[in-house]
C-alpha cells in the first residue's frame, strides 16, 4: 500500500558521493539533514558520534573520523563486495513550543495512541522536551557489489533483504525493520525516491511492514532511494526539564543502477 504524504520532520541520512565504486577506491559519503531527500552537508564531529563503521562480508571495520571531516564518512579502499556504512549519533534534544507541531509529527508518523497518550500522562502542551537519536545505514557496491546486508545491533535498524545492485528487482525491494533486535510489525515506512545523481524533488510514499517486520516496494533503475522508520518511546523525567519522549530514527539509503 502506498500514498503520497507531506513531511513534518527532518531526516538524517548517509549520502555517498558514489554508490558504485571500483575495488580499493576510497569511499566518501556526506551526512545530510533535511527534508524530502534534500539537505545540507554536515561535518563529522566526535561529540555527536556514538558508532561509525563499515560492514562487509560479515566483518565490521571501525571507522574513526576526524573532527571537521567533510565528507563526514571517509574510508580507505575496500575489496570486492557489498559495503554497508553504519552511523549512530548521540542523543540530541528539542523543546516543543508549539503543540500543533508535535501533533502533526505523531500523526504523520502514525504513532498509535498519540497524541492521546500525551494528554493521559498529564504532560504540558508547551515547553516539553523530546530526545532523539539517529541510526543510519547506506548500501554501496564495491566492484560487483555481491553480498548481503545483515543486522548490526542498532537499537532500531533497517536491514535490506534485497541487494539492489545484484538481485532481481522485478518483485520489488524488501527491507526488514528491527527494534531491540526484534521485527517491528505493522510500522509505517517512508520511502523517498529521486533520479540518481540529481537533487530533484523526491517522491514520498508510505508503506507498512507486515507481521514479520518486512516492507516491500517497487524500485526503478537509475533511481536513488531513502527508507525511513521512526519510533517514539515514553520517558519518565527525573527532574523538571528532562525529556518526556524519546524518538529513534532508522534510515537506509541505496541506489538502483541504470540499465
Amino acid at each position: 500500500m502506498l500514498f503520497t504524504a507531506p513531511v513534518y520532520a527532518h531526516e538524517f541520512w548517509i549520502s555517498p558521493v558514489k554508490y558504485e565504486i571500483d575495488i580499493n577506491q576510497p569511499i566518501e559519503a556526506h551526512f545530510r539533514v533535511g527534508q524530502v531527500f534534500n539537505g545540507s552537508s554536515n561535518s563529522f564531529l566526535t561529540r555527536y558520534t556514538t558508532r561509525q563503521e563499515v560492514v562487509q562480508t560479515g566483518k565490521i571495520i571501525q571507522v574513526k573520523g576526524r573532527n571537521g571531516d567533510r565528507p563526514a564518512f571517509q574510508v580507505a579502499g575496500l575489496p570486492n563486495g557489498l559495503a554497508v556504512l553504519v552511523h549512530e549519533t548521540t542523543d540530541s534534544t528539542l523543546t516543543y513550543q508549539d503543540y500543533k507541531k508535535f501533533v502533526s509529527f505523531v500523526k504523520h508518523k502514525n504513532f498509535e495512541g498519540q497524541p492521546e497518550a500525551h494528554t493521559v500522562r498529564g504532560l504540558p502542551k508547551i515547553g516539553f522536551v523530546e530526545s532523539y537519536r539517529r541510526f543510519a545505514k547506506s548500501l554501496l557496491a564495491i566492484g560487483d557489489g555481491v553480498g548481503q546486508d545483515i543486522p548490526v545491533g542498532l537499537d532500531i535498524e533497517i536491514v535490506a533483504l534485497t541487494n539492489p545492485y545484484t538481485d532481481d528487482l522485478s518483485n520489488g525491494m524488501q527491507v526488514r525493520i528491527l527494534m531491540a533486535g526484534l521485527p517491528r510489525a505493522h510500522a509505517q515506512v517512508e520511502l523517498f525516491e529521486r533520479a540518481l545523481g540529481t537533487t530533484d524533488e523526491a517522491k514520498v510514499s508510505l508503506y507498512q511492514t507486515n507481521a514479520e517486520g518486512i516492507a516491500t516496494f517497487p524500485v526503478i533503475a537509475g533511481r536513488e532511494y531513502m527508507v525511513d522508520n521512526v519510533a517514539l518511546l515514553p520517558l519518565e523525567p527525573e527532574i523538571n526539564g528532562d525529556p518526556v519522549w524519546h524518538s529513534l530514527w532508522a534510515n537506509l539509503t541505496f541506489a538502483v543502477p541504470s540499465d
